[in-house]
């Protein structure tokens, strides 16, 4: 096809490039009959020009001629007669002119306009021309490229399909020798399988006694594979819908408080006069209300505290939801008991003075509502109470029916939601209509509003529930084949306990499989070291001394330090007395010396004014003074130098005792560091000594067994000159051996003794 198609392209370029020449052609001639005619059209206007200027300048000598003439005409009558034949030449030659140049500018005009309406032909057939040249060129373009690209793409995909070919022909070489294995290996499985079913069909016949999981009895205890992700989901849905309950819980309290409100201020305030006596009790039992919605979040807590991960959750484990079935069957016997009063408690206030018509007509609508509300609570009541049964009773609900019990409790949930939508509404009216009535009071109006808010928060917290339990229904119901190998379902609730028990225990099992086994040394290694761990300075009767030794040490250490402690906070305390006493001494004698310093010039002053006294007796004096005080305050600055030279030598004499008591503790750390390991030295010598003293004798026992048996053969030497030469030769490699271990010995005697020397 793509070759047809070529050749056919080929064709129309072809033609195409054949009418692309000859237009070119036309185009041309008509170029050059275009030039001719703008050629003729140029010297047509050129000698219109010329005529234009030859009639201007006749006109000009006709005018000037005319002019003369007047002024000549009495004067020259002959020659106007000569100038009237010239005029009249000149007007047939410029009549001549003028028809020859309108003639002439028709022509012009004619083959200006025939020369224009060609030229845009012209035009507009070369631009259609160039129009279809450029498309038909396109489309060569286009149909070329998508040619060669098409050439490409296939010899790209004969060269792909070539390798392909290639790896599949190698591929089918490898399949044929990997099929061939295979039979091979299929034939040799299929022999060792035969050979180990038949092992196991005869171990199964000699071992096992009986198949537990042919009967269902016995199949329910088995325990089921565990599944976590189940789990963790089915506790995820729990919490969810234990939120759930608990909003619902603070919902139906807060509603059942502001009714018991309501009913005691609405149609008659209990605090100015007395309600009925049916109002009364309707009070007294909606006062009870704490203690029948509360039981239903703690039931709903307990089934979330029952599911766990280590746990298999199914209907017949779930024991609390029966006590769940419970906490419900006593809310709504509380609902069963607080409906007549609530019934006739709306009739009452229907038959008040103060209902109007849409008022009373409000209070029948709310009237139906919570008989359909006790309505769906029973209906929850009896579905949760069968999903209770395979629990308790495992009869009472058969598996089949699972499915059903759910889906009705999703759309009584969902009628529940409805009911409560329908009582918020008909509240919402009733309390705006209540409103009107002369005799509310803000009271009434603020409870009306709590009321409307615990309904708006019951209805959300209904549909919340609804729509959950309808979201995850597929969920609950997939769940259901949960259970143990083989069969689907548990028997009796009995063999579910029992079954959570083995699960328990192997739980446990694996638990304890699981636990790593702990290190130990190999037996080879063991009985080499044996010798080492015996006498090893490290040993545990040595270290567990040298621990008790330390802690002795470290506890009259801590005792010491603790007196020492004592001890220099007192030293402390008395040095600061100390230095206190002396600032307060050296301070108050420099007081007194400035004060007599600064009071004899006034006393001066005072003498001199008061009394006329020779002035000679009272300047000895006065010098006499100066020097008194200038050798106190000699005497106080040679004490400030004398306490400082003081606080000085005593840092002094501080820090070099502190040194010295430095360097004295760390050379009794290091002596009593040495006397450990000289003591810890010589306990393993003491060790290593007594090791070789038994062996000595057991050496020597072996040494005496020899002589016996050398003595008891020599009767035979004849016959036993091998056995002898042999012992001989032990005999003497046991001397050797005694030599070295007595030599030794007095070398660990020697050390012994150096390190007790050194120890003392």
């Amino acid at each position: 096809q793509l070759r047809a198609q070529n050749q056919v392209l080929k064709k129309g370029v072809v033609d195409e490039q054949a009418n692309s020449a000859s237009l070119k052609e036309q185009l041309k001639m008509k170029d050059q009959s275009l030039r001719k005619l703008q050629q003729e059209m140029d010297s047509l206007t050129f000698r219109n020009q010329q005529l234009a200027k030859r009639v201007e300048l006749l006109q000009d000598e006709l005018t000037l001629s005319e002019a003369k003439g007047k002024k000549n005409k009495k004067s020259a009558e002959p020659s106007s007669q000569l100038s009237q034949e010239q005029k009249s030449v000149f007007n047939e030659d410029l009549q001549k002119k003028i028809e020859e140049n309108e003639r002439l500018h028709i022509l012009f005009f004619e083959a200006d306009e025939q020369h224009k309406r060609l030229e845009a032909e012209l035009r507009t057939k070369l631009e259609v021309l160039e129009a279809d040249a450029a498309q038909h060129q396109a489309v060569v373009d286009s149909l070329t490229r998508k040619y060669m690209d098409t050439i490409e793409k296939l010899q790209n995909d004969k060269a792909k399909l070539e390798i392909k070919s290639q790896t599949l022909e190698r591929e089918a070489k490898d399949c044929r020798l990997r099929t061939e294995e295979c039979q091979q290996q299929l034939k040799n499985l299929q022999a060792a399988l035969g050979s180990r079913l038949e092992e196991s069909l005869c171990i199964i016949n000699e071992k096992v006694p009986f198949n537990d999981t042919r009967s269902n009895r016995y199949n329910a205890l088995n325990v089921p594979l565990h599944n976590r992700r189940y789990q963790l989901k089915l506790r995820d849905l729990a919490g969810q819908a234990l939120a759930f309950v608990q909003e619902l819980v603070t919902a139906l309290l807060n509603f059942h408080t502001y009714t018991e409100q309501k009913v005691q201020i609405f149609p008659i305030d209990s605090a100015t006069d007395t309600i009925s006596p049916l109002n009364q009790k309707f009070s007294q039992y909606l006062h009870e209300n704490a203690s029948y919605v509360r039981p239903l979040e703690e039931g709903m807590l307990h089934v979330f505290e029952s599911i766990t991960e280590d746990t298999v959750t199914v209907l017949e484990t779930a024991v609390k939801l029966k006590t769940f079935s419970e906490h419900l069957a006593s809310y709504l016997g509380f609902l069963r008991k607080i409906l007549p009063y609530q019934l006739k408690s709306l009739e009452e206030e229907c038959e008040s003075s103060l209902c109007t018509a849409a008022l009373r007509a409000r209070n029948m609508e709310l009237h139906r509502d919570m008989k359909r509300l006790t309505v769906v609570f029973e209906k929850l009541h009896t579905y949760v109470s069968l999903l209770a049964l395979p629990s308790t009773k495992p009869k009472g609900l058969l598996r089949t029916n699972y499915n059903l019990v759910f889906t009705n409790i999703a759309t009584s949930l969902h009628g529940f939601h409805d009911i409560l939508k329908d009582i918020s509404k008909h509240y919402s009216q009733k309390a705006t209509l209540e409103q009107d009535v002369p005799t509310a009071t803000q009271k009434l109006i603020t409870t009306n509003d709590c009321i409307l808010s615990s309904l708006v928060a019951l209805t959300n917290g209904a549909g919340k529930i609804a729509s959950f339990f309808s979201n995850n229904l597929d969920h609950f119901t997939a769940s259901l084949s949960y259970g143990p190998k083989g069969e689907a379902e548990f028997i009796s609730p009995l063999s579910a306990e029992c079954m959570l028990q083995y699960k328990k225990k192997a739980v446990g099992y694996m638990k304890s499989l699981k636990k790593p086994c702990a290190d130990s040394v190999p037996y080879e290694e063991a009985l080499a070291n044996r010798r080492v761990l015996l006498s090893s300075t490290e040993s545990r009767e040595g270290l567990t001394q040298q621990v008790q030794q330390s802690l002795e040490k470290i506890a009259k250490l801590e005792q010491e330090k603790e007196h020492w402690m004592l001890e220099a906070q007192l030293a402390k305390i008395k040095l600061e007395k100390e230095n206190q006493r002396l600032k307060n001494s050296l301070s108050g004698h420099l007081t007194e010396a400035i004060q007599e310093h600064s009071a004899l010039p006034n006393e001066a002053e005072q003498k001199e004014n008061a009394e006329r006294i020779p002035r000679e007796p009272i300047k000895s004096t006065s010098l006499a003074s100066i020097q008194s005080n200038n050798t106190n305050i000699s005497l106080l600055k040679s004490l400030l130098v004398q306490a400082l030279d003081v606080e000085s030598r005593e840092d002094l004499i501080k820090t070099h005792y502190m040194a010295r008591i430095a360097e004295l503790t760390s050379h009794l750390q290091l002596a009593d560091s040495k006397s450990v390991h000289f003591h810890a030295e010589c306990r393993a010598l003491a060790k290593r000594l007594s090791l070789a003293e038994k062996s000595k004798e057991s050496l020597t026992e072996e040494l005496k067994v020899a002589g016996q048996n050398i003595s008891r053969l020599q009767a035979s030497p004849d016959e036993l000159m091998t056995t002898k030469r042999s012992y001989e030769d032990q005999l003497s490699m046991m001397s050797d051996h005694l030599c070295s271990m007595n030599e030794t010995l007095t070398k660990q005697r020697e050390e012994i003794d150096t390190l007790k020397m050194a120890s003392k």
